[in-house]
């Protein structure tokens, strides 16, 4: 293995993490193996990059084999029905025997039949089908000159220049997301726990006299001047299956929220949304209502905010999960007619 070889290796990573949005997910010890996925796009193939001599083709078979049963690992990491991979091998030369044979076809990982592997070569007299078998699978253009004559400073210097993009990619999007750390949602939930014990030791909680005692909203007596009872009720849950359903969104929605925005914007975020949501209850029902219901909803309006910002770092991170929850509490409201969703 000589410099060229190591530059086209390093060429091809940068190619793929800089200009097309790959991220590094296994870099192997000896930094001859890259293996690396476009998150955000779940039909985008992970991509192995291989950093070998080629000898025999029975040697390469079995490393396709081994790449597929790392592949299997990964599908089921990353949660994947299905994984395609591409594979590719930068070698001097190409296998010495009949080797076409064996990548012709896809090789499907037999376990489970979810997993295939399709595999490239680029080495010497086949590197212009290397990479356009390359752009057919990626549906993007792939190629750069190939030179001839490379210094091994120049192969160390793209080498930390692509692996410094990936790492500085990852520290920008874990800065996004660490703007703080959940004090204030963990003080809510705790709150509302214990408001909860509080009501059911003096009446129940979903006993109306109790309710209106310890500040759930009632139209009368915000009439009569308690506009406090337009933030009270934020702590307060009739149930358990409704203070339940409030404190595992607050956990998901609140926390996520609280690192993106920071402390003090989330105390905003929560505060505000909750007595607007009271506000619009006390605007258009009658009914006496409690519950985080539309400050939570507030938190799933800030996370899909910061979603239209940054669609590829939602969708990879958190989008799923705040799918489920919101549903969930679409689902909760609407099928409990305690539920007062004029206020959510």
């Amino acid at each position: 293995m000589n410099s060229k070889e190591g530059y086209i290796f390093w060429r091809l990573a940068y190619f793929l993490i800089a200009d097309h949005g790959y991220r590094m997910i296994q870099l192997f010890e000896n930094q001859r193996e890259l293996w690396l996925e476009k998150f955000e796009n779940k039909q985008a193939p992970i991509i192995r990059m291989l950093l070998h001599d080629l000898d025999w083709s029975n040697t390469m078979q079995r490393d396709i084999e081994f790449t597929a049963a790392n592949g299997e690992r990964v599908r089921g990491q990353i949660g994947r029905h299905e994984l395609n991979v591409i594979n590719i091998y930068v070698s001097q030369h190409p296998p010495v025997d009949d080797y076409e044979f064996r990548i012709d076809k896809p090789y499907v990982y037999p376990d489970s039949n979810k997993t295939t592997v399709r595999s490239i070569i680029l080495a010497k007299d086949i590197y212009d089908s290397g990479f356009s078998q390359m752009s057919n699978l990626l549906q993007k253009e792939v190629h750069f000159p190939i030179k001839e004559d490379v210094l091994e400073t120049e192969v160390e210097t793209l080498k930390k220049t692509a692996l410094g993009h990936a790492i500085q990619k990852m520290k920008t999007e874990k800065a996004i997301l660490s703007h703080g750390k959940p004090f204030y949602t963990y003080l809510f939930i705790f709150i509302q726990i214990a408001m909860y014990i509080w009501l059911e030791l003096h009446g129940g909680s979903t006993n109306t006299s109790t309710l209106l005692k310890y500040g759930a909203k009632f139209n009368p007596y915000i009439h009569n001047g308690e506009w406090w009872r337009f933030i009270t009720p934020i702590f307060l849950h009739i149930g358990f299956g409704h203070l339940a359903m409030n404190s595992i969104s607050l956990y998901f929605l609140g926390t996520a929220v609280e690192r993106i925005f920071g402390n003090l914007r989330f105390l905003f975020i929560y505060l505000f949304a909750g007595a607007a949501g009271f506000i619009g209850s006390f605007l258009f029902s009658d009914n006496i209502s409690a519950g985080a219901s539309g400050a939570i909803f507030g938190c799933a309006g800030a996370l899909l905010y910061f979603g239209l910002s940054y669609p590829k770092l939602f969708s990879r991170t958190m989008g799923p999960a705040f799918i489920i929850i919101l549903l969930l509490n679409l689902f909760f409201g609407f099928s409990n007619q305690g539920i007062d969703n004029a206020g959510q």
